[in-house]
């Protein structure tokens, strides 16, 4: 429900499983009762003439927000990000320059509205697990929050990332192995009695990425015909297509634009599914890729993500190595300067041909490049 209706007292959270509601101040992680995954109860409304002229960048769209109204904003100027126009093989397309957040990452639109929900439920202490950007978000907003903060990492991580996750004062846990050893250290100090603020499982976050879809619409006057970008998780993916759905709700829109998610094809598990079936999954493989930040073998997720590209009638496409670093250098070459999880992007786009829709391409350009290892 919105803040603004006074309904924040309801429980905010649903089981996508088994229906089962949680309040605010849940746990975190995998619903009690079934295993599920938990979502918003209600899915944000947008009303135009409640957005607040005074406010910057997410929290104009504060009334989308599954807050109780007197919860003060845990805040570091996130959102507002600029939309730049640049020509790529003879086409105008738009570039979201996420990379340009107050930690460097998307991953800042729903940490905020995390990071709010935490400190108004009285939580503590809060840990997390993530390749790099999600872990420096949720550090940086726990310090702004003043919540004790851990959070687990690959030990592969980018240098730069963790040490700007040390840098906002939380407790960095390096876990040996791929991605999702890190996630299952994570889950067993849930089981330990942790509380679990993850972008993942804690669906607060989703109301915030779906900001991203808001200023869109706002940037352009209009919603884009199709819109790129990198997934792992895929929740900036479903940020995106909930805002626009919301839109669309309000009879803004006539249609959602087309979503074209990017996986690196050494760890492709959606792609997979969608070109081979379920028995893709096993397919799947979480190979060293030099997008770390996508690379999820099992993302939480994923049906969900499947359904939405469904509904946009998007598609999912799986790039290689030399394909990623060739397009963090082409990036580079139009003056946005992006971590190679971000580049994958630009085989993808080049790639797109007679496809792309009517309407403008929007790519999202998700991390910054600061974060990278040291060549």
């Amino acid at each position: 429900m919105r803040a603004s209706d006074g309904g924040a007292a309801a429980p905010p959270f649903r089981c996508a499983n088994c229906g089962r509601q949680q309040p605010l101040s849940f746990g975190g992680g995998p619903c009690p009762v079934c295993g599920g995954v938990l979502d918003l109860a209600a899915l944000p409304r947008f009303d135009p003439a409640q957005v607040d002229q005074r406010a910057h960048g997410v929290w104009r769209y504060r009334h989308t927000f599954p807050l109780p109204p007197e919860a003060a904003p845990v805040t570091l100027g996130e959102g507002g990000t600029p939309l730049v126009a640049a020509e790529v093989g003879g086409r105008t397309v738009h570039f979201k320059l996420e990379y340009l957040q107050p930690t460097g990452s998307f991953k800042d639109r729903g940490m905020a509205v995390t990071f709010t929900a935490l400190r108004a439920a009285g939580i503590p202490a809060s840990i997390e697990d993530s390749s790099g950007n999600a872990g420096a978000a949720f550090a940086g907003y726990a310090a702004r929050a003043g919540i004790r903060a851990r959070v687990f990492v690959p030990a592969a991580a980018a240098g730069p990332k963790r040490a700007q996750i040390a840098a906002f004062g939380a407790e960095v846990v390096a876990v040996d192995g791929p991605r999702s050893a890190a996630a299952e250290a994570a889950l067993a100090a849930v089981r330990d009695g942790a509380h679990y603020g993850s972008h993942i499982y804690n669906p607060t976050g989703l109301a915030g990425n779906a900001t991203a879809a808001y200023e869109l619409w706002e940037q352009l006057g209009h919603a884009p015909g199709l819109i790129v970008l990198p997934v792992g998780h895929g929740t900036l993916l479903l940020g995106l297509q909930r805002g626009f759905k919301a839109l669309a709700s309000a009879g803004l829109i006539e249609r959602l634009p087309r979503l074209v998610g990017v996986q690196a094809l050494a760890c492709a598990p959606l792609w997979a599914v969608q070109r081979y079936g379920r028995e893709g999954l096993a397919l799947a493989r979480e190979g060293a890729t030099a997008a770390e930040g996508i690379r999820v073998v099992r993302p939480v997720r994923g049906d969900a993500v499947l359904a939405a590209l469904r509904e946009s009638g998007g598609t999912l496409v799986a790039v290689d190595e030399p394909e990623i670093v060739a397009g963090q250098n082409a990036l580079a070459r139009l003056g946005f300067y992006v971590e190679t999880t971000s580049a994958v992007v630009w085989p993808a786009l080049t790639g797109l041909g007679a496809e792309a829709p009517d309407g403008e391409v929007v790519v999202m350009l998700t991390g910054s490049g600061l974060k990278n290892k040291a060549a």
